[in-house]
């Protein structure tokens, strides 16, 4: 599932015909359903010797359910919270492997606060906003597979395993806001997190990689 910014932020603003205005002004909390996808944009390192020239890797996206909590601390500032469970990617080679298929998965939680900037006043039906904040992006559960084995020399008994280095960054955002009445509404984002990792394998060998995900948000929001 892909989303696109432009047919988002149209959808959303179709929604204004469906009713009255939210009053998102200081001390409202609001919750949000969502659907997140989170796309990496990788530019890969080769794998340290021994290796075949050029072997890189690319990483896949993936798709899940998502929440989040807003809390406005004034009627233009806001500091939210998206919340997940976490996202499975599968790793395939590329560079002077690729076509070789997955070669390795691993899980990812992105744990990020933003503060925010919401342009226009409390009463207004869209709300375009900007944010920026910490993000912790860690890595867990990666496994190798048959394929990732066999490209580095292992066994079916000794299997090539491998893990990935979680790490703080910062991420910036882009979304809109949409009021369908005083308490329900279409949230849509877009998310950049600028990210660095390192593959280790259990033969000792690693890759670098920038991973650079862009995220895409699109949800239901309840004022409360």
């Amino acid at each position: 599932m892909a989303f696109r910014t432009s047919s988002l932020l149209c959808a959303a603003a179709g929604l204004l015909l469906a009713g009255a205005a939210q009053a998102q002004s200081a001390g409202a909390l609001i919750g949000r359903i969502s659907v997140t996808q989170i796309s990496p944009d990788v530019t890969s390192g080769d794998l340290s010797s021994p290796s075949f020239i050029g072997t890189k890797i690319d990483v896949n996206s993936n798709t899940q359910p998502t929440a989040g909590v807003t809390w406005m601390y004034t009627d233009n500032i806001s500091f939210d919270l998206p919340l997940a469970l976490g996202f499975k990617h599968e790793i395939v080679g590329a560079g002077g492997i690729a076509g070789v298929g997955k070669i390795g998965e691993v899980k990812a939680l992105p744990m990020t606060l933003l503060a925010q900037y919401r342009f226009f006043s409390p009463t207004d039906s869209i709300r375009p906003y900007v944010g920026l904040g910490p993000t912790y992006a860690k890595f867990y559960k990666a496994r190798g597979t048959a394929t990732l084995t066999g490209l580095t020399g292992g066994s079916p008994t000794t299997p090539t395993t491998l893990s990935m280095q979680s790490k703080f960054t910062v991420s910036a955002q882009a979304g809109v806001s949409v009021a369908i009445d005083k308490r329900w509404g279409i949230d849509a984002a877009v998310l950049y997190t600028p990210l660095k990792t390192r593959g280790t394998l259990s033969t000792g060998q690693t890759i670098d990689a920038k991973l650079n995900p862009m995220v895409y948000t699109v949800g239901v929001t309840y004022q409360y």
